[in-house]
């Protein structure tokens, strides 16, 4: 979809949604919290794209440059080498054949006449690079802020990003002294989830992330149960240092190293030496699997699919202590029949 087609869908979208919001007082029902949060979020990404639109129209024109002129950004966003490279060898293939068609957007670097920094088309650069030709892009000077939201709003739009290549890019930017406003902006995220993103990357080494990988398949309720267990062991360094250490481990897929790393940080049956895995189930109505359950030590977790409305998960909130009192008048009977049958 272009920029232009997706700016016409927000716009209408806003329509619709100030239709229902904003009806005079009396005619309709008072406006539904989810209706405003969508609103908001939509809202959100269309003020991104418009920052996107004047920073890259503010760009007096397309150059070709040295790739070797172009230096990378201060902020890290990816740590998995085997991706980049196939991900780089499909474009640089694509380059090779029909030239560069979309530019880039650099920076110029200060106090470094001729040089400059890449914003935006970071693999784009790569496979320029690769194949020795010159990089296309646009030039416009931007503030570290405004360089970084252009940089998380190319990933959001490629939604490749792994869940933990999110926590670390969160944290470099933290670490970088960038406010929790951009990096929220960054991330198209809110503040109570980029401190928990922020959290999760600070809790583990970051020499032990770079050797797990980006791990695209293990999502955040997973790295939680990581991060809970490396907080339970009492030597969690020395632990994985052990099982990374072995000569097969970099050969393991991502999902893999994450797997047998959290292995080795789980509580063991010291009378069989035999790992003890958490027992796991699923809610599940109709075919559908709604919940996925876990039975962990640290307590039972309930994890709703992400095709499950937020609206059925309120209903269910709304009815949780009529159900929990319909569990507790049924084992109070259940315990009165067991004491019935004993006398």
């Amino acid at each position: 979809m272009s920029r232009k087609d997706s700016k016409s869908m927000f716009a209408n979208v806003l329509g619709q949604l100030g239709n229902d919001i904003s009806q005079p007082t009396g005619h309709s029902k008072s406006s539904s919290p989810h209706l405003l949060k969508v609103a908001a979020g939509v809202r959100h990404i269309q003020e991104r794209s418009d920052l996107a639109d004047r920073l890259l129209k503010d760009a007096e024109h397309i150059v070709e440059l040295d790739p070797a002129t172009i230096e990378p950004s201060s902020i890290v966003d990816r740590y998995d080498p085997a991706y980049e490279e196939i991900a780089i060898g499909e474009i640089a293939q694509s380059m090779r054949e029909r030239g560069q068609i979309v530019p880039g957007l650099v920076r110029p670097i200060p106090g470094k006449a001729g040089r400059f920094q890449i914003v935006y088309g970071r693999r784009r650069l790569a496979a320029a690079n690769q194949l020795g030709i010159k990089f296309k892009a646009a030039i416009r000077e931007l503030t570290d802020e405004q360089a970084v939201i252009i940089q998380g709003e190319e990933n959001t739009a490629r939604e490749d990003l792994s869940f933990i290549e999110k926590c670390s890019f969160a944290l470099a930017q933290e670490h970088a002294g960038f406010k929790r406003d951009v990096i929220c902006s960054s991330l198209s995220t809110n503040k109570s989830h980029v401190s928990e993103m922020i959290k999760i990357a600070s809790a583990i080494p970051r020499d032990t992330l770079l050797k797990i990988g980006a791990a695209p398949e293990i999502g955040r309720p997973r790295w939680i149960e990581f991060v809970e267990a490396w907080e339970r062991a009492s030597s969690p360094k020395a632990l994985t240092d052990d099982v990374m250490s072995h000569r097969s481990f970099p050969d393991l897929s991502s999902r893999d190293r994450f797997a047998a790393v959290m292995k080795a940080l789980s509580p063991k049956e010291h009378a069989t030496g035999t790992m003890k895995e958490p027992k796991r189930a699923e809610l599940r109505s109709k075919g559908i699997t709604l919940a996925r359950i876990s039975y962990a030590p640290s307590g039972v977790k309930l994890n709703f699919m992400k095709n499950v409305p937020t609206e059925f998960v309120d209903f269910l909130l709304a009815r949780i202590e009529n159900l929990h009192e319909d569990y507790l008048s049924q084992t109070s009977r259940a315990e009165k029949n067991e004491q019935s049958q004993e006398n």
